[in-house]
């Protein structure tokens, strides 16, 4: 039996590298004769622990014997004037450093265990930060594949990059009006563009980056079609674009936490959501970065308590912050009066959380998969963006989708110039919208929850789409 593998190039980040783990459990469970190698560049310290925690965890997955993860030695890293001055730019420079390495991984790295022949390499999967990448591809004499890890509508934004660049040659300003992108429904309020946008250097990464996705051969994407479906049928009626493929939703349904929190911690979360209501709790938590100053925390502290809601909040603290006590960031005297329907912690077990039958909304900052892991399991989202790609999605997720409440469209962290505090009295508002038992919103998440699982079985629509794509890569 013939043997052929695809070598995957993910974005060194926790956030990409699970649904491209993901999509490699997929593939090589639809077909025994595909296997997949999956290079890691580890970022500089300190980022790079939870990569190799993950990478420990899957490498003892059942699939390991034809899904291999090589770790690709570390070098210099770009100067930290780079990163201040752009995080994307910074990160697109630093894997394009790697390509000589990725080269001679790829050449030099043929040889599997355990097997009497060795797979024919018969693509490069690259991610959305990594279209340096297809001079490798092109110089090996192999296609590439774009594995796009956030939604389709995100990704047309970053094609709309092309349309606008050759009309005003610049970088967004939050004054320029209303935008008419093609993978929207309605048009974009420029002041909720991706934070990038309004950066030169951000903004030029990523211009630079969706003109070159046109040189793949196909362009997976980590949705599911009637979840997104405008923007999925705008992406494959564009006639300059590859063949467009929907794979979603890839995320870790499985919930193993690799961020810190000992079991017990999670076991005592956990056990709380036990003797809770169904859908009468409200959980807050906003990714691995996302953090508040101490102003911000204290109106959502007045919020919360004046809702009356039961919630489960995540809160991560300022690296530099005077005091790291829950009790010292917060109003006087909250934590006792809310014991009692309230717990307020560290890291938290999000999948689980989400999961859970006692979890009735999600405060999010609308990172792509906090936002799919959100709809799977049919929660509600209240939308609060902090940073990157998460303000598009969150106007996209209460205009276009219809799964979320506006709490905020654009608040900034860490920027002044483009974010107000929120106010405890929305904070209220939006919370008690959202977990309003008749709502109609929370019907509709629930059956699009459904919808998005059964795109995944056989005979869904990411089913078929992945099933699609095999073909062609088996075919070429």
């Amino acid at each position: 039996m013939s043997k052929f593998e695809l070598v995957c190039v993910p974005t060194p980040s926790i956030g990409h590298l699970v649904p491209f783990c993901k999509f490699a459990e997929k593939l090589v469970d639809r077909d025994e004769r595909l296997y997949v190698t999956i290079l890691i560049i580890r970022p500089p310290t300190p980022w790079g622990s939870t990569i190799d925690a993950f990478i420990k965890r899957i490498s003892s997955a059942p699939q390991g014997n034809r899904i291999r993860y090589i770790t690709l030695a570390q070098i210099e890293p770009p100067s930290s004037e780079e990163l201040a001055k752009s995080v994307e730019k910074y990160i697109s420079l630093l894997i394009a450093s790697y390509r000589p390495i990725v080269k001679d991984a790829i050449i030099s790295n043929k040889s599997w265990p355990d097997t009497d022949s060795n797979p024919k390499i018969i693509g490069l999967v690259i991610d959305m930060f990594c279209t340096s990448m297809i001079d490798v591809a092109n110089e090996l004499d192999i296609p590439s594949y774009l594995f796009f890890t956030s939604g389709a509508a995100f990704l047309g934004f970053l094609f709309y990059l092309s349309v606008w660049d050759e009309q005003f040659g610049r970088e967004f300003k939050p004054s320029d009006g209303d935008l008419n992108i093609a993978a929207y429904a309605h048009p974009v309020p420029s002041k909720f563009l991706p934070t990038f946008s309004f950066v030169k250097e951000g903004y030029d990464s990523f211009h630079n980056h969706g003109v070159r996705f046109k040189e793949t051969k196909g362009i997976l994407i980590n949705t599911v079609e009637k979840f997104e479906s405008h923007a999925v049928n705008s992406l494959a009626s564009d006639p300059e674009l590859p063949p467009v493929y929907t794979v979603g939703f890839l995320f870790n349904i499985e919930a193993q936490n690799d961020k810190g929190n000992s079991k017990s911690e999670d076991e005592e979360i956990m056990k709380w959501l036990d003797q809770q209501p169904p859908s009468s709790v409200l959980f807050l938590c906003f990714g691995s970065a996302g953090i508040f100053e101490p102003p911000q925390l204290i109106q959502m502290a007045i919020g919360l308590e004046r809702s009356g809601v039961s919630f489960l909040w995540s809160i991560r603290p300022l690296v530099d912050a005077e005091t790291t006590k829950l009790e010292e960031m917060l109003p006087e005297g909250f934590l006792e009066r809310t014991k009692n329907r309230g717990i307020v912690c560290g890291w938290a077990p999000q999948v689980e959380i989400l999961a859970h039958k006692a979890t009735g909304a999600f405060v999010s900052h609308c990172g792509w998969n906090s936002t799919i892991e959100s709809v799977w399991h049919g929660v509600p989202i209240a939308t609060w963006p902090l940073y990157a790609e998460q303000h598009i999605n969150a106007y996209q997720l209460v205009r276009d989708l219809e799964v979320a409440v506006e709490l905020t469209l654009n608040y900034r962290m860490h920027d002044s110039d483009h974010s107000e505090i929120v106010k405890a009295e929305e904070m209220e508002k939006a919370i008690r919208h959202i977990m309003d038992r008749e709502n109609p919103l929370r019907k509709r998440v629930k059956d699009m929850g459904e919808v998005c699982r059964n795109a995944l079985m056989e005979g869904g629509s990411s089913f078929i789409s992945l099933g699609r794509f095999i073909e062609t890569i088996l075919d070429s």
